[in-house]
């Protein structure tokens, strides 16, 4: 760690004066985040090469001067653009299994040991200016990322090595020792490092490794959908797989069962985990990594997309002192989220909230959160009742999967928790009938369901090259739309861009259908009335339905008309 103060050092090497020193101390106590040397910067009393200086002086490492070297194309080949850029560094040499780079933040010490891992190998560090940086980005990062990855497809398609050791996996002469040193070699290395560092800059939600017969497909999820990218060549898909496996600590010489595993890495100082599911298939193992990426999710009840009647709402319900509030909605459409960014809102210190959940994937300081494991036993219903010994007051049951999941959930409403969960069903009306389905009798129903809330999620559309647009006629009619309906509305779409992978979306946001249990309610579950009279009394009491807060979203410009008829039905 360095011992002298940046500010410090500026005013030994005479680049400022301990009044000016006064003054940076000053702004900088009014801009939290902002580094004295930048401010110093800005403010016109040193230069960007006074700060490397200073820098260099306060680390120990050297100056360099990016500009004044040739770096030759198989030193830059050790770090890919998409890192390059992330990292703010470029390598200016490789000797003795030792890379140097040069960047204009020298001080964060985890960059070092973030390239350390992803590279495996020793990472020193030069200082240089954030100009020179950038000018040299452009000089040897000149093209495009997708170029990046096809450069490093070729190198593995050349590498011969690889293709032996893969000919000799097909004859059934590869021993472990060698399938480890395949996983580990620089080029299988780098491609894995590039399709997660793409995966994290897209947002995307998932990464998938196909093996078929003839190639080996790797598929991006961004924003619900796949987009695939330059396969690489089909005899590494072995490699590919065992080095994931090595990264999930998962069993490599088992290549016959589904495996599950966890990988954990710094990216850029911001913890990203990767869940790993490993599955046999006919042509070799599928591997399918959910990115869970803390800076990307944001568990804030402003961020999930009510509309300010509806938060109000939700807001009031979440107060209560006891009850069942569910969430509902299909597999990825955001339902843990909404659920965490209420617990989140309720995270007290006069408090005690517990989760059970299946795994866990984000842990909140001040939560206590349990994980499942049906192997050992440890279901949900399990852990329920353990939980409900520890003295909670609101608990978060990551799904009601079952009979006797759905009683001891309504048992703890009953016995004065608030209760948090979720269902697999297609509207909140419905939620009641597949209740109902578990075997809970309508009176608990009625005494326990505070409040059911269905979501899904929509793309946004890219703000980038959103253009106003005239709908054609069957969309309207599929929307049940009338000219009445219509009259005085805008309606947008993208037009396709760079910064959308030219699909016009770019993001996406939540639609939500709010179902508040009243009297009348309650009264019509009690006659076991169906679940669309259920529907027509929530509608009087106010509740907007998918298909009319999807509407909504359209009309505000957010989303467009494909879109909601994706995700709703007509009601």
């Amino acid at each position: 760690m360095a011992s002298r103060r940046i500010g410090q050092i500026l005013v030994d090497l005479g680049f400022i004066d301990e009044e000016q020193l006064d003054l940076l101390v000053e702004e900088q106590s009014q801009r939290s985040g902002v580094k004295l040397g930048a401010i110093a910067v800005e403010m016109n009393m040193i230069s960007e090469d006074q700060l490397a200086q200073a820098l260099a002086e306060q680390m120990g490492i050297p100056v360099v001067n990016i500009s004044d070297l040739t770096i030759p194309p198989e030193v830059l080949a050790h770090l890919t653009e998409p890192m390059a850029r992330m990292y703010n560094a470029i390598p200016i040499s490789f000797r003795n299994d030792t890379l140097t780079i040069a960047t204009s933040q020298p001080e964060r010490l985890e960059v070092l040991d973030e390239l350390r891992n992803f590279l495996g190998y020793n990472i020193q560090a030069t200082v240089t200016t954030p100009h020179e940086v950038e000018a040299a980005l452009e000089r040897y990062y000149a093209s495009s990322e997708g170029d990046s990855v096809e450069s490093i497809m070729s190198e593995l398609a050349n590498d011969k090595d690889l293709l032996a050791q893969a000919m000799a996996e097909e004859n059934g002469e590869l021993d472990l020792a060698s399938a480890e040193a395949m996983a580990e070699s620089a080029p299988v290395r780098k491609l894995l490092n590039t399709v997660f560092l793409l995966g994290i800059k897209d947002k995307a939600s998932d990464l998938h490794f196909e093996p078929f017969e003839d190639e080996f497909k790797i598929r991006i999820k961004a924003d619900g959908t796949l987009y695939e990218m330059v396969p690489p060549p089909r005899h590494l898909a072995s490699a590919i797989t065992t080095r994931i496996k090595v990264l999930a600590n998962l069993d490599i010489a088992e290549k016959r069962l589904p495996q599950d595993g966890r990988i954990r890495m710094l990216v850029a100082g911001t913890p990203v985990d990767f869940r790993v599911s490993v599955l046999p298939t006919m042509f070799g193992e599928s591997v399918v990594c959910r990115i869970l990426d803390k800076s990307v999710i944001s568990l804030d009840l402003n961020n999930v997309g009510m509309s300010p009647e509806l938060m109000s709402q939700f807001r009031e319900v979440i107060k209560k002192p006891n009850g069942i509030i569910l969430v509902t909605g299909p597999t990825g459409s955001g339902k843990t989220t909404t659920l965490y960014s209420a617990l989140s809102e309720l995270n007290v210190i006069t408090e005690k909230l517990m989760t059970t959940e299946d795994p866990v994937e984000y842990d909140i300081d001040g939560i206590v959160q349990m994980p499942i494991d049906a192997e050992i036993g440890n279901t949900f219903a399990q852990c329920l009742r353990s939980i409900l010994r520890q003295d909670p007051d609101i608990v978060l049951v990551g799904e009601i999967r079952d009979q006797e999941t759905a009683q001891i959930a309504v048992q703890a409403a009953l016995t004065g928790h608030l209760v948090f969960s979720t269902l697999h069903t297609n509207d909140a009306p419905n939620t009641i009938t597949r209740l109902k389905d578990m075997g809970v009798p309508e009176f608990l129903i009625t005494a326990t369901v505070q409040a059911i809330l269905a979501q899904r999620l929509v793309r946004r559309i890219c703000p980038d090259c959103r253009a106003e647009y005239t709908p054609a006629p069957d969309l309207l009619a599929d929307m049940g739309l009338t000219d009445k309906d219509i009259e005085g509305k805008h309606f947008y779409q993208g037009q396709g861009c760079v910064k959308c992978n030219n699909t016009g979306y770019k993001g996406r946001t939540a639609i939500h259908e709010f179902m508040i249990m009243n009297e009348e309610i309650r009264d019509l579950i009690i006659r076991n009335a169906p679940a669309s009279e259920v529907r027509e009394a929530a509608e009087r009491n106010g509740m907007f339905t998918l298909r009319t807060a999807g509407l909504q979203k359209v009309f505000d410009g957010i989303t467009t008309i494909d879109e909601v008829i994706r995700e709703t039905v007509l009601d």
